[in-house]
């Protein structure tokens, strides 16, 4: 089936949402690229058939600079100011009264993370989470483990066993699953659709939440 796309308004910029909606659904899965990329990436190809199979619609969003053409992400504070324009878009619209589980690939998981608390997500899904940016001259090497760690829902990490931005530990409500290749997690799409499938069957709360 071919997704319904909406354009939402946002405060940096027009948002484009492509919606794979189905009857009755238990949940859905709210999902964003990584930093050069689109939503046609095959890791989030992946996590939305995974999400299907369980009863969950999916909503993939391209924030506005992609929308726009651009490559190179703004900074942090606009990519969280959009995310949560779209949840709130989403969440009393097209996809209203049902428990939302956020994420994304790469700088998406990052978002997701950051405003988990924001856009009241039931869970977080990270796939290829880029936990150690690339060491700069003799700097020493930085960490963004803490913006996983400030996750207080349940929260998934997909992770190539050869990323070379590193694999995140587990955490008390952190579950991170190792699958073949590296940050593009393309080698083996069967691994990332059971592993956020078998997440999600048991890490969404059924039914609607009113």
């Amino acid at each position: 089936m071919t997704p319904a796309e909406i354009g939402v308004e946002t405060p940096h910029g027009l948002a484009r949402v492509h919606l794979h909606t189905l009857d009755d659904p238990r949940g859905a899965l709210v999902l964003t690229h990584g930093a050069g990329g689109g939503v046609n990436a095959p890791d989030l190809v992946a996590a939305t058939n995974a999400a299907q199979s369980v009863g969950l619609s999916v909503a993939l969003v391209e924030h506005p600079y992609r929308v726009a053409g651009r490559r190179s992400p703004p900074r942090a504070p606009v990519l969280d100011a959009t995310w949560i324009s779209v949840l709130e878009r989403l969440s009393s619209r097209e996809l209203v009264d049902l428990p939302l589980v956020t994420g994304g690939r790469s700088m998406g998981g990052r978002v997701a993370c950051r405003t988990a608390d924001e856009t009241n997500a039931a869970g977080v899904v990270c796939l290829a989470f880029p936990l150690e940016p690339p060491r700069r001259g003799s700097k020493p090497q930085q960490s963004r483990l803490d913006e996983l760690d400030a996750v207080r829902v349940s929260t998934l990490v997909v992770q190539g066993e050869n990323d070379p931005y590193g694999i995140p530990p587990p955490g008390p409500s952190r579950q991170v699953v190792v699958v073949p290749g590296d940050h593009g997690l393309k080698n083996d799409p069967g691994a990332v659709v059971e592993a956020v499938r078998t997440w999600l069957a048991t890490a969404v709360p059924a039914g609607r939440t009113r």
